[in-house]
């Protein structure tokens, strides 16, 4: 699905600038996880990805179990220098293990991060192997949210294209930014993976406008957990 932004009106623009693509046809076929069971260790909960359309870079969906409790280290390795960040598997434990199994495959390595927004919302925004804003992993999966979601500067969460349509495209809010709570919260960047995107976002976009490519160009050349 192509991201909403240019069909709607300026003032819903800056939110279609965090759709991105879980699914290439749109529809909310991700379930919501259940509620998390024990396991020696510690407690686990049951994913659903379902197929949504074509991935942008062969990969295989994530194992269904997933870790809901406990923080996952990981540090994105960039054109413009590492980026560390902490995952919160309690929080969005579905979201945390997309993110690491899609990282431990490489799916990550070699793309760039393909939006900046500079007004209204503070974002960049990354994940897509075909840097169109529409390509995803060929799965989807359901948002975890509490309804309290608040997107201070450092945090990571994941762009979408309405309810349930999550994959792979994720963003970073380099600057306090009030958006409704309809994006899943999975982890912070550290302080100088910040100051890092506040300088690639000092340098704006490559047409001068509010949202667009970043005039720095932001290559991930790998992801690493732990």
């Amino acid at each position: 699905m192509v991201p909403r932004l240019l069909a709607v009106p300026a003032t819903l623009a800056l939110l279609a600038a965090l759709a991105g693509c879980g699914s290439d046809d749109g529809s909310d076929t991700a379930s919501d996880p259940t509620s998390p069971e024990s396991s020696p260790t510690g407690p686990t909960t049951t994913c659903d990805y379902p197929d949504g359309g074509a991935a942008s870079k062969e990969v295989s969906a994530p194992d269904t179990e997933a870790p809901a409790s406990g923080e996952v280290a990981v540090t994105l390795t960039t054109s413009v220098g590492e980026i560390g960040a902490t995952l919160d598997a309690e929080a969005a434990p579905c979201t945390v293990n997309s993110f690491t199994s899609l990282a431990g495959q490489g799916y990550f390595d070699g793309t760039t991060c393909h939006r900046l927004t500079t007004a209204g919302i503070f974002v960049l925004q990354c994940g897509d192997p075909s840097a169109s804003g529409s390509g995803g992993p060929g799965y989807s999966f359901a948002d975890e949210l509490s309804g309290d979601e608040t997107y201070p500067a450092g945090t990571l969460a994941m762009a979408n294209a309405g309810p349930d349509t999550n994959g792979s495209q994720f963003f970073v809010v380099y600057d306090d930014t009030e958006l409704p709570p309809s994006y899943t919260v999975f982890g912070t960047i550290d302080d100088a993976g910040l100051e890092t995107v506040r300088q690639v976002a000092e340098d704006g976009t490559a047409d001068g406008g509010p949202d667009g490519a970043p005039a720095t160009e932001v290559a991930i050349e790998s992801v690493s957990v732990g």
